[in-house]
């Protein structure tokens, strides 16, 4: 058994199965009917699909087909040395879609995880049929506030650190940063021992942490690339299908005050709720209210 393997393959009432999608081999965990709608979870920063096991279970216990697999670059999914671009990343998620056997699908995402959900249904709209994105604006909104709001630019300064080579990785691996990001970031009495142990060691898996660097590192060579700004350009048409934005009242990494106003992109539907007390984890720090909200949205 693989390193990777022997840390992410945690059990559970989910199954674990590899699928091949955009040339890669993708580690994904599911729950629930084969036959049920699909929804798919693509976890953030710095964490696995491990961070989805709540509502894994709820999605699926309530008739949902809940997968959520590992990024390009994490956990048990294979770590090329390029492709960390939004272009690819979201390719990979259409293309998750397709080989999961799915049309299209109810698209969740947390943190990096919601903005590939955005990216994806502007840029591969019909493999998605709805949105829930948690702690995170519309990559646009978040461009407006990085240049106008000083306090979410000084909060995310860490984005800064990561362009610099070699230490960030290391600091990563070794866990010291993981924990006070998870610490910094999260709400009061986050994270727990587990929630801590389980991602340090995932970011120690080998090149692991140069490929979530590298998701960094893209965006922020990108402002001044054509790609960067031809992404920008498409990014301004919107998504057409009913959004959910779910954020922490208490969020260390990105103010409810940067969320607020990314409904000028959605253009099928809009809600946004901000939860009480709860930080840059809702889907941990409050499993239970955020896999209720999610549930009640994909019936709607």
């Amino acid at each position: 058994m693989a390193v990777e393997e022997s840390i992410v393959l945690v059990d559970g009432p989910w199954r674990h199965r590899e699928v091949t999608a955009s040339g890669l081999r993708f580690h994904v965990a599911e729950h629930g009917p084969e036959d049920g709608p699909l929804v798919l979870l693509l976890h953030g920063f710095p964490e696995f699909w491990w961070s989805w096991r709540h509502q894994l279970v709820a999605l699926g216990d309530a008739g949902f087909r809940a997968v959520a697999p590992d990024l390009r670059g994490y956990g048990a999914t294979d770590k090329p040395p390029r492709g960390y671009d939004a272009y690819t990343l979201s390719s990979d998620v259409a293309a998750l879609i397709r080989a999961l056997g799915a049309n299209d699908a109810y698209v969740v995402g947390h943190d990096w995880g919601g903005l590939l959900a955005w990216a994806t249904a502007t840029l591969h709209p019909r493999t998605v049929n709805r949105l829930g994105i948690v702690a995170m604006p519309h990559p646009l909104r978040m461009a407006q506030a990085l240049w106008s709001d000083r306090t979410q630019l000084r909060m995310s300064s860490y984005m800064a650190f990561f362009q610099t080579p070699k230490v960030p990785e290391k600091r990563l691996q070794q866990g010291d940063l993981v924990a006070e990001l998870l610490a910094r970031w999260g709400g009061p009495g986050f994270p727990d021992a587990e929630t801590e142990s389980r991602c340090r060691e995932a970011m120690a898996i080998p090149a692991a942490a140069h490929c979530a660097l590298e998701y960094y590192r893209w965006a922020f060579r990108s402002r001044v690339r054509p790609s960067g700004q031809r992404f920008s350009k498409l990014l301004q048409g919107g998504v057409q299908v009913p959004v959910l934005q779910l954020h922490g009242e208490v969020d260390g990494c990105l103010r409810p005050e940067t969320a607020r106003g990314s409904e000028a992109w959605a253009r099928g539907g809009y809600t946004l709720q901000v939860l009480e007390g709860v930080g840059h984890f809702p889907h941990q720090e409050a499993p239970d209210l955020v896999s209720k909200l999610l549930i009640k949205h994909a019936r709607t």
